[in-house]
């Protein structure tokens, strides 16, 4: 029997915290392996803090110590934001959707690379539209998909017991554009073409494109305009970029 490895987040404090105990309560998991950092403040508590003293579980519990410190007697530990992370993550999913031994040593080798990729040609009237958070006027149900990650759901896929709940979520795209005088929406996605194709609905939240996919302006590709993050300003985005670039060549490329 193959196990089953769950990833868990990092978020240590407040509901996050609460959330991570309530999953380990759940899952009943065999084996735990806590890595611990040398910034006390961000780490879980030592032992199995999430078992209260009524619950009688064995479990195998291994804690590991990262490295201070690297071969050539570095700092190891780099501070990031939150912000920097969720970007990380999503700049790492659609790197999927080049070739694996494409070698890709700056952003803007990364975005001319995602530019070139022929994205796939989704009718409108083929598919739904389901916001997470707010429900648009139908005139500008499309046009709010121009530049945004959206999940990918098939509504077939949907049980009887659970029509009233949100379909499964079977990958991440990333809208190119939307053509609405063509009824077409361009989209780029990791997702295997044989489950793309049976996408109906796109699930739009509120992901912002990482800030790293806003420096090839001069390309013609909405996902590189700078009008992509509304809520900042050309200098707070300008700085933004500068700052986003530097600690990300520190995470990804180094």
């Amino acid at each position: 029997m193959l196990p089953l490895v769950i990833n868990t987040s990092g978020w240590v404090k407040g509901i996050g915290y609460d959330m991570l105990v309530k999953m380990l309560r759940y899952m009943s998991p065999s084996h735990v392996v806590q890595i611990r950092i040398s910034a006390e403040s961000k780490n879980l508590p030592t032992g199995t803090f999430w078992l209260n003293g009524n619950q009688k579980h064995s479990v195998n519990l291994f804690e590991i110590c990262a490295a201070p410190k690297e071969s050539l007697n570095r700092q190891v530990l780099i501070k990031k934001d939150a912000h920097m992370i969720r970007d990380l993550r999503l700049i790492a999913y659609f790197r999927q959707c080049l070739p694996r031994d494409l070698d890709i040593s700056t952003y803007q080798e990364l975005v001319h690379s995602l530019a070139l990729i022929p994205p796939c040609e989704v009718p409108l009237p083929r598919i739904k539209v389901q916001h997470l958070h707010c429900q648009p006027s139908s005139s500008g149900l499309y046009h709010g998909l121009d530049a945004t990650v959206v999940g990918l759901a098939i509504s077939s896929w949907m049980t009887a017991s659970s029509e009233h709940c949100t379909p499964w979520c079977v990958g991440l795209g990333l809208v190119r554009a939307v053509d609405i005088s063509k009824d077409k929406l361009y989209l780029i996605s990791p997702v295997p073409h044989s489950t793309l194709e049976k996408v109906d609905l796109l699930l739009q939240g509120s992901i912002e494109i990482p800030v790293c996919l806003l420096q090839g302006c001069g390309s013609s590709s909405p996902f590189m305009s700078r009008n992509v993050l509304r809520n900042l300003g050309q200098p707070e985005l300008d700085e933004h970029i500068a700052r986003a670039e530097k600690q990300f060549s520190k995470l990804w490329f180094h």
